[in-house]
């Protein structure tokens, strides 16, 4: 069985730091790219990070770059994200997802994941 098990979120003042984990089990996790989305309410989901498989690569959207920071420890089968800085408009569910991307572009792309976790929240207060 695929799981994703996201922790690490919580209550946070603006300003604060985070740090969340993803825990991935049921399939081979050096072959797959984890990206971070989260989902605030009223709006879509968005991708927030990606780290790839073979070299490490990072992603992150526009809106968290030079505060989040994505990484991955292939011994636990986790993959981190480290926010910064956080802002009230981080609020929001964040998921990790598992995909075999071939075009890294389309990292933030929904439909490139194949695993998706039950996500965790981050609130973040003003």
């Amino acid at each position: 069985e695929v799981q994703l098990v996201e922790s690490g979120g919580g209550l946070v003042q603006a300003g604060g730091s985070l740090r969340l984990s993803c825990v991935a089990s049921g399939f081979t996790f050096d072959d797959y790219a984890i990206g971070w989305f989260r989902q605030a309410p009223g709006k879509e989901r968005e991708g927030v990070s990606c780290i790839t498989t073979s070299d490490g690569s990072t992603y992150y959207a526009n809106s968290v770059k030079g505060r989040f920071t994505i990484s991955k420890d292939n011994a636990k089968n986790t993959v981190y994200l480290q926010m910064n800085s956080l802002k009230p408009e981080d609020t929001a569910v964040y998921f990790c997802a598992a995909g075999l991307l071939r075009l890294w572009v389309l990292w933030a792309d929904l439909a490139e994941y194949d695993y998706w976790g039950q996500g965790t929240q981050v609130t973040v207060s003003s």
